[in-house]
């Protein structure tokens, strides 16, 4: 029965890979595409209309990135199972999906059957890990043994401050910053400059250099 598949919605910005991701979840007998999403806006909306049980996700997008797209979902709706599926396959785009609070991270190298065992398991409730990103977790395990379990300066950042990290470091302005969620540009201000001081930049030319060398921005991005 229909209604007993799991309902999937899908958000990246190649409807290339939206077109073979349906073709491969629709041919499950358990689950089926129940909506598309280009950017991350539009998949936070798709989320608020549809109520998908999973939201198969891409990092890499215009508008709002999948990392941002997946806190604010999550901050929404405790329920939704986000699995990240993404060409980044570096322990730092990793952590950050986790710290979104992704259910879920396959790469998109994976084989279908990966993608399918990962969609069926965060949708009861598990997060899906495989064995490579398994070996990140412990490397990060020893590494924060090491030093101390010293906190990283971006895990210092608040929600808001990361996603002013993300739009500054994208080449938006104050103003358009404001416009976009909704605040004033006094408080964008604040913000940038309490997490420059976080973070130790001086300048936007800095925060750039941090954002892509921390896998916050691509180069694409």
């Amino acid at each position: 029965m229909e209604a007993d598949k799991i309902r999937v919605l899908l958000a990246d910005d190649h409807a290339v890979v939206r077109t073979g991701l349906r073709l491969i979840i629709d041919s499950q007998p358990d689950m089926t595409v129940i909506g598309e999403a280009g950017d991350g806006l539009e998949a936070i909306e798709k989320v608020q209309e549809l109520e998908p049980d999973v939201i198969v996700m891409d990092i890499s997008m215009p508008s709002l990135n999948g990392l941002q797209a997946t806190r604010r979902i999550k901050r929404q709706d405790l329920n939704a199972h986000v699995l990240i599926l993404t060409i980044h396959d570096n322990d730092q785009f990793f952590f950050q999906a986790l710290q979104a609070g992704a259910d879920g991270y396959v790469a998109k190298a994976a084989p279908e059957w990966e993608l399918l065992t990962a969609i069926r398991s965060v949708h009861q409730g598990n997060c899906y890990l495989n064995a490579s990103v398994t070996k990140l977790l412990v490397n990060e395990y020893m590494e924060r043994v090491k030093r101390g379990d010293q906190r990283a300066p971006y895990d210092l950042l608040t929600d808001r401050e990361r996603e002013i990290l993300h739009l500054v470091a994208s080449g938006h302005s104050n103003r358009e910053i404001a416009k976009f969620l909704n605040i004033s540009e006094h408080t964008v201000h604040n913000h940038r400059a309490h997490l420059m001081e976080k973070l130790g930049v001086h300048d936007r030319l800095e925060l750039l250099k941090y954002a892509l060398r921390e896998g916050i921005i691509t180069a694409e991005a």
